[in-house]
């Protein structure tokens, strides 16, 4: 007779919640841990609805039961049937004491969050209280096993390298497909369009966007190389591609802006260069969510490049039409495209592998592939204790793969300033004399 040892998970209570901005795949990780949990494990799974919003208030009635029939049908949607909320349990004490309160009087024996660095942060902190190494004592008595499913479009957590974050590709795939319907009537209309794509830390989702949509010049924080940004600078490399599409003849063209690089620009820099606070508040406030961030969305960064753009043209003798279009909403909450359904689905499997585990006894953990195979990684070894979050992934400015997405955009080179004809073809199209040209844009073409 074969015997099977029997896991520790059976019979148990499983929570799963989700936490942050929505990534195509939500779903799929909820319906995989779900299905898993029940047909394997023999678990309950209880499903708490928008993150730790209820949580914290010691709700026990924002939740629902999951069976196999409840999250089948939604494996390949986008959204969360969870919901989702930015809500920081990890804020005061006696919030995260009341979600604990719920948990052990639920009965949970496992914990699976799905989010960003932030509800990595939450989990940890869950861990810390009631997983491996948490202090025992009355009215603290519960174990609790917890990982955490890492997710962002933005592409920008600390995994393993050549590891996305599930969501990122369809994004992309997206986002690709959008800016490449906008190239066309770029081309058919004659303007400009200026795309801001998400992506707070980095910029993988704005490269990989301009890159695959052959967008004629992409810009990310990191090809700063920590040197300080402005809104000027920014829309002078904007120029720079204007100007020299304008010299092959051609009037229109995508810039691809990565979000990011607003809040690389910081407020001081934003108001000094549009001429005061009042000018600033003309495209939103800035604001702060619950975990510390500016809420980006808050503040119309495409339609102040624009307007800024169009001050500065005029400024050397030049008037373009220009559109601004924001990507990102849209791709948050899209149908996932096979890539993140098949890499949910192991997202989910690897999740309740680690859970049933004896290293969920030693250690929370963030759940990651490398090769097709499940790596987890402990809540200590990839949070930073002075920030509570990850350290970001940013875009390698030095590697191949940026230098191949360099080498194709359209930008002032410094071979065009090495040839005097050209500097001078270049000069013509402003009101600009070659010497006031080269000073103005001869740096750029070396940065």
């Amino acid at each position: 007779m074969i015997m099977t040892t029997p896991s520790p998970l059976q019979g148990g209570r499983l929570g799963i919640l989700v936490g942050g901005g929505p990534a195509p795949g939500i779903n799929g990780v909820i319906a995989s841990v779900t299905i898993d949990a029940i047909t394997k494990h023999g678990m309950e799974v209880i499903g708490f609805q928008n993150g730790f919003r209820h949580l914290v208030q010691g709700s026990k009635t924002h939740n629902r039961k999951l069976t196999v029939d409840d999250v089948v049908p939604y494996y390949m949607r986008g959204g969360s049937i969870l919901g989702t909320a930015r809500t920081n349990p990890a804020k005061n004490e006696e919030d995260m004491q009341r979600v604990l309160k719920v948990f052990s009087e639920m009965g949970l024996t496992a914990l699976v969050t799905i989010g960003g660095d932030d509800t990595a942060y939450s989990s940890s902190q869950v861990a810390k209280r009631m997983g491996p190494g948490a202090l025992r004592g009355p009215g603290n008595n519960t174990f609790l096993r917890v990982c955490h499913v890492p997710k962002t479009i933005d592409n920008d957590l600390p995994l393993p390298e050549g590891t996305p974050t599930f969501g990122f590709e369809t994004a992309r795939h997206l986002g690709v497909m959008t800016t490449r319907a906008l190239h066309a009537d770029a081309k058919t209309t004659g303007r400009w369009y200026v795309i801001i794509s998400m992506g707070r830390a980095a910029g993988h989702l704005a490269l990989g966007i301009g890159k695959a949509s052959a967008s004629t010049i992409t810009i990310i924080p990191e090809e700063f190389r920590g040197a300080p940004i402005t809104l000027e600078g920014v829309c002078d490399l904007i120029m720079s591609a204007i100007l020299k599409r304008k010299s092959q003849g051609k009037e229109y063209g995508v810039a691809v802006l990565a979000e990011g690089l607003l809040e690389s620009i910081g407020e001081k820099g934003l108001i000094s260069a549009l001429g005061g606070e009042e000018n600033l508040k003309l495209f939103g406030n800035l604001e702060r969510d619950a975990f510390g961030h500016q809420r980006l969305g808050e503040i119309e960064f495409g339609r102040m490049v624009k307007e800024t753009l169009k001050k500065r043209l005029k400024e050397i003798g030049l008037k373009m039409d220009f559109i601004d279009k924001d990507l990102g909403y849209e791709l948050r909450s899209a149908d996932p495209i096979p890539f993140d359904l098949e890499y949910t689905r192991d997202l989910g499997f690897g999740a309740l592998k680690f859970l049933s585990s004896n290293l969920a006894t030693q250690f929370g953990a963030i759940i990651s592939f490398v090769d097709g195979r499940l790596v987890p990684l402990s809540f200590e070894s990839m949070i930073v204790p002075e920030t509570q979050r990850m350290k970001p992934r940013k875009v390698n400015v030095d590697s191949e793969a940026f230098q191949c997405a360099r080498c194709y955009m359209i930008r002032l080179e410094p071979d065009d300033f090495a040839d005097a004809e050209k500097v001078k073809k270049l000069a013509a199209l402003t009101t600009l004399t070659v010497e006031q040209f080269r000073a103005r844009f001869e740096k750029l073409a070396n940065q």
